[in-house]
């Protein structure tokens, strides 16, 4: 058991090292996205946000990773800023459901964009594989309709259909995700960094 639990923590480690290397600078590109939706005037402290939202979604353990990032933004992260709009497209089991029945599974995220979104928006996708159909039918949709997007995957896709796609280089599906869940928290820190001089006025 110790062999494992050592195991673990050391890849865990050695992935992070690989992934920073590999796509700081496509993490920082899908940074200055959500700054723009968030704080779309760096020059003003007491400013209205921007009116768009962030859209994220995946499947499994990615929806789980959606809800988790999206209520990071519309509750708090690390700093106590105002509630910031991001909508995971996994909770509504309604629409879930009434999408995969009367249409296809493969609409579930595309037909939630189409109704929710808007030009000016950012949609994050999350797909392990990235080859999730009802991920890359989102994301496709989102792109159409001018809203930026971003996909977080595996080293195996070569897609650059979308704003920014940020693959990391591993094959193992829960280091991948160990992974996905950090540039979620990483993402939310930047987004934090804008409402760090407001937070000390208040």
């Amino acid at each position: 058991m110790s062999k494992i639990i050592v195991k673990s923590f050391w890849d865990h480690r050695d992935i992070t090292h690989l992934t920073l290397e590999k796509c700081q600078d496509d993490i920082e590109m899908a940074g200055e996205l959500l700054k723009k939706i968030f704080h779309p005037d760096p020059s003003k402290t007491n400013y209205p946000i921007s009116g768009n939202k962030l859209l994220i979604f995946g499947n499994g353990g990615s929806a789980s990773d959606s809800q988790h990032i999206a209520a990071e933004f519309t509750n708090r992260f690390e700093v106590n800023r105002k509630p910031l709009p991001a909508i995971a497209l996994t909770t509504d089991t309604s629409a879930l459901t009434a999408i995969s029945n009367d249409f296809k599974f493969n609409m579930i995220f595309s037909k939630q964009i189409e109704a929710l979104g808007k030009e000016g928006d950012v949609a994050i996708g999350i797909s392990t594989s990235g080859t999730s159909p009802n991920v890359i039918r989102g994301l496709s949709i989102a792109k159409r309709m001018n809203i930026k997007t971003i996909l977080l995957t595996s080293h195996k896709i070569k897609s650059s259909l979308f704003d920014v796609t940020i693959k990391v280089p591993l094959k193992n599906t829960a280091r991948i995700q160990e992974m996905h869940i950090l540039i979620g928290h990483i993402l939310c820190s930047i987004v934090d960094d804008l409402y760090k001089d407001e937070n000390k006025s208040n």
